[in-house]
């Protein structure tokens, strides 16, 4: 019986972030097209209407700027557009405008969360291409996405594993919304991801054959699909047979990668220098300027946070940049740890809860009101049910201007925690009849009718009582 071979997996990855600008790379037409009428956020350049030159976007090359530096990338000062030749139905050009030769991003990396660098050869400028919508025996197109500005971030192939190239998505995506690169939503095509696969014997020096699966635009299909090509590759390899160099396409619905054509070579788009567009020349000074309004990032905040909460927590938030500043803030805001830590858990227990997870689209509670509920929980004035329920009520737009107390005392949930008042409470369960039995049984060594009698209390108290404090006094009474 032959042994089987063992298989190295090898991944890069091309990401097509959509800028954030209001109109497209090269002429001054709305940028943004969701709801609108197809073909109507077009211009005479988007549809190469003769005589029509195009016209760069500064503020495109501002964020491309931003983009570079939030990747530790080298910022080219000097690069160009060239024309990638090639005829297709959502191209009125019959070519797109990129940068081959010359990026205005050069190379880099980022760190993902479990401490991998995955280096970042280059990033380029571009316009996108229209969209097709196929039918039975028709095709439909919509040139409002052409010449939407891109950049196309193009990774080293240090993947070894479909979790790391999910990890690797998702962290490239919190640092392009965090750099406010990109709205980042992935729905609308904001990011679009291709991932090249190739599978090699373990210890070969030479990479295998790729495929490039194109337009993935969630994490679990990034993952899904390089664990079902890592699969059909294999079968191919050890059957004998040849892996092809193409590009598939990939379907959430059967869970399978499926041929489109074979994958074209650099030579089959016939780049040249385009013509009406002359070199793009950064200065130092502009480039250290852009470079300064890069915000906080991810790697930053695991970094501030490092002590104070616990790192699974400090994941679930960090899928939310806002969450993340405000968290910022209440640091700043109070005078001890607890109160982030408290804070990063409520947050994480909205986001968790599915129910709670459209507040997140209203006001957010202010550092003030957060550290204040963290203070109120930290004395005791509040049940941990009561905090949440305070809490969740702080997002409402009615409670914008309403302190964490004065929110506690209209809910009357604020606990007592006076030793007279709660003895006076404790005295009366323990003279009722109803509870003789549970008391017997306590001073007999049965530790578990404490709870029986705390929750006596509780109700005699309307909930108000502090329940740590209850306990301690029953516990005197009965000694």
């Amino acid at each position: 019986m032959t042994e089987k071979t063992e298989y190295e997996i090898t991944i890069g990855i091309e990401t097509h972030v959509q800028l954030k600008t209001k109109t497209k790379l090269f002429s001054e037409v709305d940028n943004d097209a969701r709801g609108k009428e197809p073909n109507s956020c077009v211009s005479p350049i988007d549809y190469a209407l003769p005589g029509m030159l195009p016209r760069l976007n500064g503020e495109a090359v501002k964020i491309a700027v931003r983009a570079g530096t939030a990747m530790n990338c080298k910022i080219n000062p000097r690069s160009r557009f060239d024309r990638k030749h090639y005829f297709y139905p959502d191209s009125p050009k019959g070519y797109q405008i990129t940068q081959f030769y010359s990026p205005i991003i050069g190379a880099g990396f980022i760190t993902l969360p479990s401490g991998k660098k995955v280096r970042i050869e280059h990033a380029h400028l571009e316009g996108d291409a229209g969209k097709l919508s196929h039918f039975d025996d028709y095709s439909l197109v919509d040139l409002n996405r052409v010449d939407t500005p891109l950049i196309e971030i193009v990774s080293m192939p240090d993947i070894k594993s479909a979790a790391e190239a999910r990890d690797y998505c998702k962290e490239l995506w919190r640092i392009m919304t965090y750099a406010d690169v990109t709205e980042g939503d992935l729905y609308n095509g904001n990011m679009r991801f291709d991932v090249n696969i190739s599978l090699a014997p373990k210890g070969s020096k030479t990479l295998g054959t790729r495929a490039e699966i194109k337009n993935l635009n969630s994490f679990r299909s990034i993952e899904r699909a390089v664990e079902y090509e890592y699969s059909r590759q294999k079968k191919l390899l050890d059957a004998g047979e040849k892996v092809i160099q193409e590009t598939r396409g990939w379907s959430d619905a059967t869970g399978k990668t499926t041929s489109q054509r074979s994958k074209e070579e650099a030579q089959d788009y016939r780049y040249m220098p385009e013509p009406d567009l002359p070199p793009l020349n950064l200065s130092e000074d502009f480039v250290k300027t852009e470079a300064k309004k890069c915000p906080a990032l991810p790697a930053d905040y695991r970094e501030q946070f490092k002590t104070s909460v616990p790192a699974e927590t400090l994941e679930v938030i960090l899928d939310y940049p806002e969450l993340a500043r405000r968290l910022a803030e209440v640091e700043s805001a109070a005078s001890s740890g607890n109160a982030v830590e408290y804070t990063a858990n409520l947050f994480a227990s909205v986001l968790l809860a599915e129910e709670n997870q459209s507040l997140l689209n209203d006001n957010l509670p202010s550092a003030a009101q957060l550290k204040e509920l963290s203070e109120m929980k930290s004395k005791n004035e509040l049940s941990s049910t009561a905090a949440k329920e305070v809490f969740l009520k702080l997002f409402e737009t009615k409670h914008v201007n309403k302190s964490a107390r004065e929110l506690a005392k209209e809910l009357n949930l604020i606990q007592e925690n006076d030793s007279a008042a709660l003895e006076k409470i404790v005295d009366k369960v323990l003279e009722n009849p109803a509870t003789k039995s549970a008391q017997a049984d306590f001073k007999a060594g049965k530790e578990k009718v404490l709870g029986f009698l705390v929750g006596q209390v509780m109700k005699e108290s309307r909930g108000k009582a502090n329940p740590s404090a209850v306990q301690e006094i029953l516990r005197k009474k009965l000694a």
